[in-house]
């Protein structure tokens, strides 16, 4: 099964102006064997159809081959995390998973979602639909440890009512090619958005974040802040624009983004980008690109810290902001404690 093949699935387009940089050329023209919906272990999920139209057509990959929706409802303020494993481990085929996850109104929830594999030239095509109600306050966190030679396609809408949070938190880890595709449409009033990420990247390693914001209506929040370490031959993409209509006024809408390069080989393409049709509001947005800090690390070896420490040292303090800004202690405690063999 090849994507470019299927009746009917309109593929986006390298060229346009959202997924510029993005490097569709291999996952669509590649031949899998087998296609299959990658199944949860949770009882109790409805199952629906997925009806919706959504706004960019990487959506509809996993819709084309499977419309079932599973949907998680969770109706009442839960004091530990959902944890979900996703582990990939067969060759050669192309995997869908579609699931919902609703949030009711006044409800404190959060929910982990931990993505790796074992397989080898396999896919996971996979869409979240997250839906937040009025006073709603739902955190998702979000690990990516795909190897080599295996593709992750992670698709996220979001829809939040009046005075809800919504607060994401995303850590790539693999080294296969991975897409991330968030977009949230803010259509009511004191909404809040926060999107957080880190992209550790090594060996040949390639990894876009695709992100849309759209403000409709007043005194909402949207928060972008991305860190990238990248290592020997890996590549980053880092697409995003926050659009602010005329109607959303005293709205706040940042974006930010900053890359240490690690290797002379490695690169990233960054661009944030804000799209404002009012005065009435507070925005900004920022690239930085760079390496470790030369005179910090021989500072420490001055103070007789191995050079291999201090390294580790200074990348760590430069990545430790994005776990900082994860409000749920008991998901910041599963991120700071996640090994890779753990769950392989």
């Amino acid at each position: 099964m090849r994507l470019i093949e299927i009746d009917g699935l309109t593929l986006p387009k390298k060229r346009s102006e959202e997924f510029v940089k993005v490097n569709f050329e291999e996952l669509f023209s590649y031949d899998f064997k087998n296609t299959k919906t990658y199944e949860f272990n949770i009882d109790g999920l409805e199952v629906q159809k997925d009806n919706k139209t959504y706004q960019n057509s990487l959506f509809e990959i996993t819709k084309k081959i499977d419309e079932n929706q599973m949907v998680l409802t969770i109706n009442s303020n839960i004091e530990k995390p959902i944890c979900i494993v996703h582990k990939i481990n067969e060759d050669e085929t192309f995997f869908t998973n579609s699931l919902k996850i609703e949030v009711k109104e006044n409800v404190k929830a959060s929910v982990i979602e931990v993505f790796t594999n074992t397989s080898n030239n396999s896919a996971y095509c996979v869409n979240r639909v997250i839906q937040v109600d009025e006073n709603a306050n739902f955190e998702y966190a979000r690990i990516q440890d795909i190897n080599d030679k295996n593709y992750l396609v992670f698709n996220v809408d979001i829809n939040q009512e009046q005075d809800s949070k919504c607060k994401l938190t995303n850590f790539d880890f693999g080294t296969g090619i991975i897409i991330n595709n968030f977009i949230n449409i803010l259509n009511k009033k004191n909404c809040d958005y926060e999107l957080n990420g880190l992209v550790k990247s090594t060996a040949s390693s390639n990894t876009a974040n695709v992100i849309r914001t759209t403000h409709n209506n007043e005194s909402s929040i949207s928060n972008i802040n991305y860190k990238h370490s990248l290592k020997d031959f890996s590549r980053a993409v880092f697409k995003v624009i926050s659009i602010v209509n005329d109607k959303a006024l005293f709205t706040k809408a940042f974006q930010n983004t900053d890359t240490i390069l690690l290797s002379n080989d490695a690169a990233i393409f960054a661009q944030p980008h804000l799209e404002i049709l009012i005065d009435e509001l507070e925005a900004s947005h920022g690239a930085t690109t760079g390496t470790l800090n030369k005179e910090q690390l021989l500072y420490l070896q001055s103070r007789g810290i191995s050079k291999e420490l201090s390294y580790e040292m200074l990348l760590k303090a430069f990545e430790e902001k994005i776990y900082d800004n994860i409000e749920d202690t008991l998901i910041k405690e599963f991120v700071d404690s996640y090994k890779r063999e753990d769950y392989v």
